[in-house]
């Protein structure tokens, strides 16, 4: 069993850069004797400095958390928070969010969190967006079947755009708002750093919830 908050990978190893690496290499976790149990594992794409992980972890003591980050210093702080706060169900990944099918396993994972992800919205960058097909593809092969996508942002424009890609990459959206803090999906949401700065601007944020379709 692995310890509160390790550190599991530093800078993975780049897989999707070059296809014959993608097909090739795995360095599959074996996430049972990683948590030390076999319960549920949600993971966070992007997770930043853990504020939202960290919460959720303490509501579900019985749900496993990877926290997938590629800014090292930013999640080392997460994991000193993890430690402060004594968690047990949550683990680390520095590793680019392409690389994610190099180590975590098919049907392996239950929901996933995209908090505010950059919305890129630059010509040319559309490849990039992590609700994008590319990104999309990676995440129906490591959801459970019926496993969710749970999407944050404060960009319509990126909000609108995602929506389509959901529908047309395999996830059905059965539930969405374009201003959740005025919505009944307000109830329980956890407030990010990025959330509650955005709110103290006036802007409403918008929220998807899309299920894989089996």
């Amino acid at each position: 069993m692995q310890a509160c908050g390790e550190l599991l990978l530093v800078r993975g190893r780049p897989c999707l850069n070059l296809k014959e690496a993608a097909e090739n290499y795995r360095a599959l976790l074996d996430l049972s004797a990683v948590f030390g149990n076999g319960n549920p594992v949600k993971l966070e794409v992007g997770s930043g400095n853990g504020g939202f992980l960290l919460e959720l972890a303490a509501r579900e003591p019985e749900t496993n958390f990877l926290a997938v980050e590629v800014c090292t210093n930013v999640i080392l702080t997460a994991m000193e928070r993890t430690r402060t706060k004594g968690l047990p169900n949550v683990r680390f990944l520095n590793i680019p969010a392409e690389t994610i099918p190099c180590y975590i396993p098919a049907g392996s994972i239950e929901e996933i969190f995209l908090n505010f992800s950059t919305p890129l919205p630059a010509k040319g960058c559309e490849r990039q967006r992590l609700t994008s097909p590319r990104f999309l593809s990676i995440y129906r092969d490591i959801l459970v079947p019926h496993g969710r996508i749970t999407q944050k942002t404060d960009s319509a424009v990126f909000f609108e755009w995602s929506l389509v890609q959901f529908a047309g990459n395999g996830f059905e959206v059965v539930a969405e708002t374009r201003d959740l803090h005025r919505s009944p999906y307000a109830e329980g949401n956890i407030v990010t750093e990025y959330e509650a700065n955005f709110l103290s601007q006036g802007k409403p944020i918008c929220m998807a919830r899309a299920v894989k379709i089996v």
